[in-house]
């Protein structure tokens, strides 16, 4: 039987952004979906059951720390790890704020931010 592919959900307000996260990830073989706004993230997780979030830190709307805390709230959606990630800021003022599970600062490197999701997925699943 064919192995499933790993399911990543992208957040970030930025097309650019968006675009490149995808088509890098898809190269690596998992199954994405992205989106634009913040408000879309918990109704589309609970459809796509993505087994990581990649979740822009400022977004246009609810921002990311909001989103990260309703996810992690949310029965449904709370042991899906979830990935920060910005411009402006560190992992530490993140935490003080949301429980994300880590974080990864831009611009990234595609084999750090892949080792991340990587090593969050398998922690997800142990």
């Amino acid at each position: 039987m064919e192995k499933l592919m790993d399911k990543i959900l992208i957040v970030d307000d930025n097309s650019d952004i968006l675009w490149v996260v995808e088509t890098v990830l898809k190269r690596y073989g998992f199954e994405v979906m992205a989106l634009p706004r913040g408000e879309d993230v918990i109704p589309k997780a609970k459809v796509f059951c993505p087994q990581l979030i990649l979740l822009d830190v400022f977004l246009s709307g609810i921002d990311g720390i909001e989103v990260c805390n309703k996810l992690k709230d949310n029965p449904k959606t709370k042991d899906i790890p979830v990935i920060m990630f910005s411009a402006h800021t560190n992992f530490t003022d993140i935490q003080k704020f949301c429980k994300a599970d880590d974080f990864i600062a831009k611009p990234f490197d595609v084999n750090e931010l892949v080792s991340k999701i990587q090593f969050q997925i398998k922690a997800g699943t142990a």
